[in-house]
């Protein structure tokens, strides 16, 4: 069994990520390279396509994702957001997606029983889908507002989390919007404000990108399995599971169905996609400052090989990155931009003088290109080294 060491790791993570050597070609490769970027935050999407692909600036992913629509934001993986290619987008729904709106189907359920709207919420839900698709096709794209406008059911209040200090309550409309689009009937199409805003429009999938063939779920999973291994291997079976949000029997049922070869982590079972298998050569030294919720910072469940002991300083208490500094494949600080727009870094390993100097001007030139843009901690809380840097 061939062992890889986890410089190994690191250097597969730099090429295959792109962020050593020249990068991605564009930011559609920038999200194919890490299968799909992070989105519930749109700032991440953005900061994340960019570190990857010199030269690029917001105007082209806001072209790939609302003029040519190359790139598509689905919800799916562990009920999280992201931009994925357009030619993965039924992949990507029929093997996580479904998953989520089933649940989420469930819980709507739960919630209009519990706030008296209905005893009988199946039947409910499905004309409230009816209308939201009615007021769709009428309009084109919509904001969960209009549509909660646009029918009495939709328009429907619920509570939410009833009893606990999160209590709120919310129109059916915002509930419903997150059932259909995971189960891939909406996406989320153009933001109401700037590429950071989090007010999206709504439109059905195939009304914004044409018609997607959604795989049989053991096809789809097979093929997402082999995309991220592709992007994110050699890992483990945990890794695996732990990203997609699915059982370990499908993980398994998933990965048994690809020509895969066992390894060694240093001293941990991995796997790595047979055809992957030659040892990569470690690329040209470098740097990166890549943003909260980054994919090469959440790709793994087990990360010491690329994190080491930084956990507890640049992740939140429930495991979500914060702004990370990488060079030649480990985390080795973190960053926050402050009120004033400055980028700071706290580094946290020695890296030499010439490393930090590059890091050092990719600060500086990371705030130049957010210029008045500020910065929040969207679907995630600050990091300790964010709260220092930026106190």
């Amino acid at each position: 069994m061939r062992r890889i060491t986890d410089d190994e790791r690191r250097a597969r993570l730099g090429v295959r990520h792109a962020l050593a050597g020249q990068g991605a070609a564009d930011v559609v490769d920038a999200a194919r390279a890490v299968v799909g970027l992070h989105g519930t935050d749109p700032a991440s999407t953005f900061l994340a396509a960019l570190a990857r692909t010199p030269g690029a600036g917001t105007a082209d992913l806001e072209r790939a994702l609302y003029d040519d629509r190359t790139l598509v934001r689905v919800l799916a993986m562990r009920r999280t957001v992201f931009a994925v290619p357009r030619d993965d987008v039924g992949t990507v729904i029929a093997a996580a997606g479904i998953d989520v709106g089933r649940q989420q189907r469930v819980q709507l359920g739960k919630m209009l029983v519990d706030s008296g709207v209905t005893d009988d919420p199946g039947p409910w839900i499905d004309r409230a889908e009816d209308a939201a698709l009615t007021a769709m096709d009428g309009a084109g794209e919509i904001t969960s507002t209009e549509l909660a406008k646009a029918d009495p059911l939709l328009g429907t209040r619920i509570e939410i989390a009833p009893g606990t200090k999160y209590a709120t309550s919310a129109s059916v409309a915002s509930r419903i919007l997150t059932v259909m689009s995971a189960e891939g009937k909406l996406v989320r199409t153009r933001p109401r404000g700037g590429w950071t805003s989090t007010q999206f429009r709504w439109a059905t999938l195939d009304g914004w990108v044409g018609d997607i063939v959604l795989p049989d779920a053991g096809t789809a999973s097979s093929e997402l399995a082999r995309l991220w291994l592709a992007s994110y291997g050699p890992a483990t079976i945990d890794d695996l599971q732990w990203w997609t949000g699915w059982t370990k029997t499908r993980t398994k049922a998933s990965l048994a169905t690809l020509d895969t070869v066992d390894v060694d982590l240093d001293g941990a079972p991995g796997l790595l996609l047979a055809d992957d298998a030659e040892p990569v050569t470690a690329p040209e030294p470098w740097v990166a400052l890549l943003p909260a919720l980054d994919p090469s910072a959440m790709g793994w469940k087990h990360r010491d090989f690329c994190l080491g002991p930084h956990r507890s300083l640049l992740y939140d208490v429930n495991g979500n990155a914060g702004p990370t500094v990488w060079a030649d494949g480990r985390i080795v600080g973190g960053w926050a931009q402050r009120d004033d727009g400055e980028v700071v870094v706290r580094l946290l390993d020695d890296v030499g003088t010439e490393a930090s100097a590059r890091i050092d001007e990719r600060a500086a030139a990371l705030t130049a290109m957010l210029g008045d843009v500020r910065l929040k901690a969207r679907a995630r809380g600050w990091t300790p080294v964010e709260r220092e840097l930026r106190a």
